[in-house]
């Protein structure tokens, strides 16, 4: 029994090690602007954006957390884009503010994500359509997207990790209000999903334009040659200073999470740790304390 008992200290002592270890070796999670990152504007984050873009490859990069403005005209395709990492649920929101000028009747706004692939994504709830009155002030949609994987089958649709876009616009509303100036905000909020939902693999690289490491040093190489052109052709001119590759635009402060990690870990080691406890504890059990002494030799 003192040989079970310090088997169930040394339990409790690995657990308690397992579970201080678990937040450091867990990768950096994507930070927001809302917990505790510097704010909008601040050093070390990009401010959110005031304009958007008018398709996929224009689209306005923005930060979880963030909330984008944007001042446009009904009718108007607005878009923005936000990186979401593996183990993510995602809410993206979106206010449009419309005009006070008197309207000619009923109009339908719609919120629309899409991956970086470009596959439009389902909402698991929230109103991703609204039909509002000529005389409304507002209107508020809301779309909540499934976890984000880190590794899915090349023919499901299920979120993977990269570069997400949000578009907006108005699908349905009298041509005489085409044109009225309309101002929207778009937020996209995340939160951890946990170990549950996390999966054996993970891509190659996120799904972001240029992200691969191959494009990238021919982005570099390339912005490398241009600025060697442009500085052997016109000596008197400062010279260009090195591109950005678009792999480093909007992607998480901490970066890409690898993937291997999950909390499944901690609770595999615990586990395996207490079916050995429960074989050691079982064999004492059931083998006894051996030959009795009374008993002599020989019999």
């Amino acid at each position: 029994m003192r040989t079970l008992r310090t088997l169930t200290a040394a339990l409790l002592a690995a657990g308690s090690l397992l579970t201080a270890a678990a937040p450091a070796l867990a990768d950096d999670p994507a930070p927001t602007a809302t917990d505790g990152s510097p704010s909008p504007g601040s050093d070390g984050e990009a401010p959110a954006p005031t304009e958007a873009g008018t398709s996929f490859r224009t689209a306005a990069l923005m930060l979880p957390g963030q909330r984008a403005t944007a001042d446009a005209s009904t009718g108007d395709y607005l878009y923005w884009a936000v990186p979401l990492d593996q183990g993510q649920d995602a809410t993206v929101r979106a206010k449009v503010k419309l005009p006070e000028t008197a309207r000619h009747g009923a109009a339908t706004w719609r919120l629309d994500v899409y991956d970086g692939l470009r596959r439009r994504q389902a909402c698991r709830y929230g109103m991703q359509a609204r039909t509002v009155p000529a005389d409304a002030a507002s209107v508020e949609l809301a779309c909540t997207l499934r976890t984000v994987r880190a590794w899915a089958e090349p023919w499901s649709d299920d979120p993977l990790p990269g570069r997400y876009y949000l578009r907006l616009t108005t699908t349905e509303q009298p041509q005489e209000d085409l044109g009225l100036p309309v101002r929207a905000e778009v937020t996209a909020d995340v939160k951890d999903a946990g170990g549950a939902h996390a999966v054996d693999g993970a891509l190659a690289a996120p799904l972001v334009p240029g992200a691969t490491a191959a494009s990238g040093a021919e982005e570099q190489d390339q912005a490398g040659d241009e600025a060697a052109d442009g500085a052997s052709s016109s000596p008197s001119t400062d010279a260009a200073s090195p591109a950005v590759p678009a792999s480093a635009a909007a992607e998480p402060d901490g970066g890409w999470a690898s993937g291997w990690w999950s909390d499944r870990w901690i609770w595999t080691a615990a586990g395996g740790v207490a079916a050995a406890l429960a074989g050691i504890a079982g064999y004492r059990l059931t083998a006894g304390r051996g030959r009795p002494s009374r008993v002599p030799p020989g019999v």
